[in-house]
Parts: structure tokens; sequence; C-alpha cells
């Protein structure tokens, strides 16, 4: 996590900050990623970076927590629209996830992200659906997904059900640009497996 100095920054610096961050993970992995290109972006001294982050790895696995929470926000929205409907609601995030990213850096910031991918970036981008209580982010999602479409016994069971979605989720996202499939060649295997899933899940 960032430092309290960085949080303490003005918010137009912050921003500018994130912006060369993700520009220089954009262009190359975490690996090759260069401290130097991006302080020369953000136009701050390196000092200064080592005052807001660790390091590279600081500031990139910050980066990634953000867009994991974006998707947490949007995920509750799909689940409302969809009325707890819980395979159609992760269809049209993973839909709106690669149509209508921002913008080719965000796109490419998490393409190299996906196509390096460790231990720790999966639990980044998995973390969506970690169980977690505290946040009350599970609470929000069992209280909205419809109960009654779903071969469950209890609630517990709605976790183990999303751990299993978000798998199949990743693992397409994976797919999708290592094999270089095109966004409708995507969309159309995960549509597939999230039917095989919904047979299996969901009640007849």
């Amino acid at each position: 996590m960032p430092k309290q100095t960085f949080f303490n920054l003005p918010e137009q610096k912050r921003q500018n900050l994130m912006k060369a961050a993700e520009e220089e993970f954009a262009r190359v992995p975490l690996y090759e990623a260069s401290i130097s290109n991006i302080i020369k972006v953000a136009g701050i001294p390196r000092g200064s970076f080592y005052q807001y982050f660790e390091g590279k790895e600081d500031v990139y696995f910050y980066l990634l927590a953000e867009e994991t929470k974006t998707r947490k926000t949007e995920f509750i929205q799909k689940l409302k629209k969809y009325d707890g409907d819980i395979i159609e609601a992760i269809t049209e995030l993973y839909y709106d996830f690669l149509v209508y990213l921002p913008d080719d850096q965000e796109k490419n910031f998490l393409k190299n992200a996906l196509l390096n991918v460790t231990h720790k970036i999966e639990n980044v981008f998995t973390s969506m659906f970690d169980g977690t209580h505290s946040t009350g982010y599970m609470d929000d999602i069992i209280n909205l997904i419809d109960k009654k479409r779903l071969n469950i016994e209890s609630d517990h069971e709605i976790f183990h059900i999303m751990q299993i979605i978000i798998a199949v989720a990743f693992r397409n996202f994976v797919e999708k640009f290592s094999r270089e499939l095109s966004d409708q060649e995507a969309i159309e295997n995960f549509k597939i497996e999230m039917n095989l899933l919904k047979n299996g899940l969901y009640r007849k």
C-alpha cells in the first residue's frame, strides 16, 4: 500500500503519478518497468517517489487493487440490474471488461498483468470474492443474489459458487490475451462455460 504521504498529496498530483505509473506498466510488465520512467513522466524527483511508495511493486499492486475495487462496484450494479442472477451479472461484467475499458492504456496494463501472472497478481484479481465479511462486500452480494435460483443449502455455499465463477472468468481473461482471441471469441467462450455452470448450479 502507498505511504500516508501519498494520500496527503493534492488530488491532481496523485492522479498524475498514477497515470505515469499506469503508462509504464502498460508499456512493459512489472519486472521490466522502470521507476525512472515513472518519475520522468510524473515530473517528480526520485526521492519523492520513495516518500510515497516502497518501490515499483508497491505502486503496481496499488493500481491493480484500485481496478478490483471498480469491478466490485460494477458487479453489485449488475446484480441489481439482473435481479440477483449471478451468471447474467458476471457475464455482462466480463463483456464490459473487454469491450468498454476506458482506454488502450488501461487495457494494456491489465493485459501485461494477465500475460505475466504470478500468484500475487492472481490473488489481487480474485480478491473480488475473497469471502471477507469485514467490509460487508460479500454480505451485500449474498443479500442481492436470488437464492431461489441456486442449488444451495446455505448462504455459505454462495462463497464457493463465487470462487468457481471467478476462477473461470480469470482463466478466460488469461486465455483471451495469451491466445490473442478477439473480444467476440473470448465472450462466446465465456458464455459457453457460464451456461455449463448454470446447468449445474441453478435449479431446474
